[in-house]
């Protein structure tokens, strides 16, 4: 029988038997209600009813926790204030960010993006929308920051000279709108800056040079356990070490990394920082330092910038802050007017009464009288008033009830390495990536090696003498042409005595490229040549010296364990011990033993294990019973008094444990076998 391969269905589907995705029932009667409960029960939020563009609206505040682990921001929540309309979904919801510790102009970012999901996705749910917002947070927040004005509003006080001095009620009029609205436009004029254009060619060099340097930095930076990129690429947490670091103020003296946000139009755009968990008042000096740094040297690399942070960030932090002045709006004169007088005949022009000469009249201030509406359009505005800066990409949250740590990243102590003659050619930068010591044991004096230390990693070994613990730590500092120490050492139980063939990995001058895993392995007195695996240029390491200098002592010198309490064995030493030592296991073993496992005392290994818990292991000590003193073990005698500790079994030495005598001239008379005939032996006849 011919199979047939064809397909057993000929034709596509038609599209009345396609079935679509089940909807709840509880959507399709009330979708609204439906998906208000999804949100209560995804963040169990507040709820208030307020009023809305459309009438009234749900308000829901919660916080929404970015799920991003590698999230750029320094912020822990994002407070969300989301209005869903009554007439939804016919109607579109809004979200309002409450955090105050992002500039409005960000906020707005977050808010018209969130617009932009609900108009892109108008069929998704709350918590669809909340879940895409959660996705697109990153990419929001380093928007460049929105353009937002401040509104001040213009109290008119010219009708204040034609009202009493202890009225409090001004005669509101349209004047007071005409002022409001004259001052917000000349306050919002001069902020207004037109954006810079760049043609196509600018952008597409702009794109190449940025590519190749965030390429360099990645390569460069990228292994350092603090470094870290984000998604959208544009803001790098670089790992620093100042070169000066007891000079910064106590403030940035804890500083580990840094916030660099690499705008996508650089080097058109320039670079800028942010400090980690650092008061901003103590922070701003350096950033603004840096972009001063970053806009007089265009032609810098970005990491060329990283290293003049590194080197001189005790400068920076010395940089004059410069206020920028606001000009002022133009003063309006009010007109001059009559005073009306009050009913207790008192002038307001500063006159005094005649009757009480000690007391002066003033004119009330204007800027005490209040206007109730106001208050209400200041309070209202106050939440959305902002002064507009030109600032490229990132968010700059301020960090809440945080203290910088004043324990720096790398402390001194303990014993430092420093290669002081050391001779780079061709080398930028070099690192210790596995380091070997030989060491010295403080207790015996026994000189071991400690091989595949590493950055951080504590390792331990045993001497092979006394068996005690020694323990290294290497916390490893880079090497460059100003800075000749590798690092720090943390011993216990020992002390260094030389550095044995190491692994090295340089940094190419000329392409800053690092040189490959596993590196590069010299000695010192040795000199090591290799090349470049990019460029191709002559990589020379010679380090002709070794130094160690003991700083402090990182860590207690090594005891002798702890301190045991004195057994009372109840023995006294030059008399027997209880029967001689026996027991009821052996009969005729006349000794105590100390076992080595528990260092306790048991007659024998039965004892031992009936008391302990754990298996017995070899003693090598031992309590003679016949003078209680103690010794190394003897298999025979006790080295003190030379008695012996095993007994003969049936009182007599021919079948001692196979070790008696066979010879019938010494045997004992009173032995049976001294006079008896061996077996098969013939009886002599006569």
């Amino acid at each position: 029988m011919v199979q047939d391969r064809r397909q057993a269905v000929t034709k596509p589907v038609p599209a009345s038997r396609v079935v679509p995705k089940p909807v709840p029932q509880a959507q399709a009667q009330d979708p609204r209600q439906f998906q208000l409960g999804q949100i209560r029960r995804r963040f169990s939020p507040s709820e208030q009813v307020a009023q809305g563009y459309e009438g009234e609206a749900t308000l829901l505040r919660f916080n929404l926790i970015p799920s991003d682990p590698d999230f750029p921001f320094e912020m822990t929540a994002l407070n969300c204030q989301l209005f869903v309309p009554t007439g939804y979904p016919v109607s579109k919801p809004w979200l309002r960010v409450g955090n105050k510790d992002i500039p409005r102009g960000f906020a707005l970012n977050v808010e018209s993006g969130f617009d932009g999901l609900v108009k892109d996705k108008p069929e998704a749910t709350l918590l669809e929308l909340m879940k895409a917002l959660d996705k697109n947070l990153e990419v929001f927040l380093s928007a460049p920051k929105a353009e937002t004005v401040k509104l001040v509003p213009n109290k008119d006080t010219r009708h204040l000279s034609a009202l009493p001095s202890r009225s409090v009620e001004p005669v509101a009029g349209p004047t007071r709108i005409e002022g409001k609205l004259a001052a917000s436009e000349v306050e919002a004029q001069p902020r207004v800056e037109p954006a810079e254009v760049f043609t196509t060619e600018q952008k597409s060099q702009a794109s190449q040079k940025r590519e190749a340097e965030t390429r360099q930095l990645e390569a460069r930076m990228g292994r350092l356990p603090l470094f870290k990129k984000s998604g959208d690429g544009i803001a790098y947490t670089i790992p620093v070490e100042p070169r000066r670091r007891s000079e910064l103020p106590v403030a940035l003296q804890a500083v580990k990394s840094v916030q660099l946000f690499v705008p996508l139009l650089y080097p058109l755009q320039p670079c800028r920082i942010r400090l980690d968990a650092v008061d901003p008042a103590e922070s701003k000096p350096v950033e603004t330092g840096f972009e001063q740094r970053v806009a007089g040297q265009k032609d810098v690399t970005l990491m060329g910038h990283i290293n003049y942070l590194a080197q001189n960030m005790h400068i920076l932090a010395k940089t004059v802050l410069v206020s920028e002045q606001k000009p002022a709006p133009p003063s309006v004169q009010p007109a001059q007017a009559e005073v009306a007088p009050t009913n207790k005949g008192k002038e307001v022009d500063g006159q005094q009464d005649p009757e009480r000469s000690h007391i002066q009249y003033i004119t009330r201030p204007p800027e005490w009288t209040v206007d109730p509406d106001d208050v209400s359009d200041s309070d209202s505005d106050s939440d959305y008033s902002y002064d507009t800066e030109s600032s490229e990409g990132g968010v700059e949250v301020e960090a809440e009830d945080q203290q910088p740590s004043q324990t720096p990243q790398n402390p001194e102590r303990g014993t430092a390495i420093s290669f002081p003659l050391i001779e780079l050619y061709g080398i930028e930068l070099l690192e210790v990536v596995t380091l070997n010591l030989s060491v010295k044991c403080e207790r015996c004096k026994e000189v071991m090696e400690i091989n595949g230390l590493k950055n951080g990693i504590t390792k331990s070994e045993s001497c092979r003498k006394c068996a005690t613990a020694l323990v290294a730590t290497y916390r490893r500092e880079l090497v460059h042409a100003n800075a000749v120490r590798a690092g720090f050492l943390d011993l216990e139980g020992c002390v260094v005595v030389d550095m044995l063939p190491s692994t090295f990995i340089p940094t190419c001058s000329q392409c800053s490229t690092p040189f490959p895993l596993p590196g590069i392995v010299t000695i010192r007195g040795e000199t090591t040549r290799n090349v470049c695996h990019t460029c191709h240029q002559k990589l020379t390491l010679t380090i002709p010296q070794i130094r160690f200098l003991h700083i402090t002592s990182s860590r207690l010198p090594p005891s002798s364990g702890p301190r045991r309490k004195p057994e009372k064995l109840g023995i006294t030493p030059g008399t027997e011990l209880p029967r001689r030592g026996r027991c009821r296991h052996y009969s005729k073993s006349y000794r105590w033993f100390r076992f080595s496992c528990c260092q306790k005392v048991y007659a024998c290994d039965k004892c031992h294990d009936e008391k302990e818990a754990h298996p017995n292991e070899w003693a090598n000590r031992m309590i003679c019973g016949w003078c209680s003193r103690e010794g190394n073990y003897r298999p025979q005698d006790c080295g003190a008094c030379h008695m012996l500790l095993v007994g003969k079994k049936g009182g007599g030495g021919f079948w001692e444990g196979g070790k008696g005598t066979r010879d019938r001239v010494r045997m004992s008379r009173k032995d049976k076998r001294k006079f008896r005939r061996p077996v098969g032996d013939k009886i002599k006849t006569v």
